[in-house]
């Protein structure tokens, strides 16, 4: 699959965040709902005066509907022409074109081999819940899970180490014809602040549907007592899904960063992580 940069035109990379409450999700939908990508390409074409022309965004992970977004990349490529012509006002001018609760950070012309989705080396996500008996805070209840039971950090932990690694995630994704399930978790660990809210760090290479959502409904039911630090492991063992296992909601969850190689690496990047993956088979001992 070819990813060369048209002639005439420039690769933009995008660095954004958003409050998802509101949106049905980053990518565009039929039936008019509203989406991350439709605002910020319906803002491109008004602020660039394209008519009826559409650039279309590629993004590093695509969130669904309720999902948080602070560290969001995204790349269009943009006739040089149009680009030269807008480069220097076009951030304010989609800050004034864009709603409130999305917004973009930096334009800046992407280096060589550059991919917003394929190049990425991995995804990191924050969750956050709260076990207070009280609730969540007023001012944090759009980005905060209340779980009305304690819990116990420690074996949330416990269990989150016998996930890491490369694994067929399949027992916590929602499954999608003809995409592979195995993933590479690379970072999960939880952590209670001074404030009791607890955040769960969770880092891949990449994630499929509903992975991130899945693996912390299984840890939750770890901390409140009602299974074993092990279960989640054996879970995974099965690959089937498990009706214990509840995707907890999109509130609490947010896109914080995505990595990428040096720009030497990035095209080598891009044309690995389009090749479908298998684990290794076992050995016959």
């Amino acid at each position: 699959m070819s990813d060369e940069v048209q002639p005439g035109h420039v690769r933009i990379r995008l660095d954004l965040s958003y409050d998802g409450a509101a949106f049905h999700g980053w990518a565009k939908q039929a039936g008019g709902r509203r989406t991350v990508q439709g605002e910020i390409e319906d803002a491109l074409r008004t602020v660039t005066r394209s008519g009826e022309r559409t650039y279309e965004l590629t993004v590093a992970g695509r969130t669904d509907a309720g999902v948080h977004a602070r560290g969001q990349v995204a790349h269009v490529d943009l006739p040089a022409q149009l680009w030269e012509a807008h480069r220097e006002k076009l951030l304010k001018r989609l800050a004034g074109r864009l709603p409130r609760d999305v917004r973009i950070w930096s334009l800046t012309e992407a280096p060589a081999g550059f991919n917003a989705r394929f190049s990425a080396i991995w995804r990191r996500y924050a969750y956050r819940v709260t076990d207070h008996p009280g609730g969540v805070d007023p001012l944090l209840r759009g980005h905060v899970l209340w779980h009305d039971w304690p819990l116990d950090v420690d074996a949330m932990n416990e269990a989150a180490r016998g996930l890491l690694g490369e694994h067929d995630f399949a027992a916590y994704c929602k499954r999608r014809e003809g995409a592979t399930t195995i993933r590479t978790l690379q970072e999960l660990s939880l952590q209670r602040g001074a404030d009791g809210v607890i955040t769960a760090t969770v880092r891949a290479d990449a994630f499929c549907h509903n992975m991130v959502r899945s693996l912390i409904g299984a840890l939750l039911f770890v901390g409140d007592g009602h299974r074993p630090p092990d279960w989640p492991g054996k879970v995974l063992a099965a690959g089937v899904r498990d009706s214990a296992v509840h995707v907890v909601r999109p509130h609490g969850l947010t896109l914080e960063e995505v990595g990428y190689p040096a720009d030497e690496l990035l095209a080598a990047r891009n044309k690995e992580a389009r090749n479908r993956r298998s684990l290794p088979s076992a050995g016959c001992c």
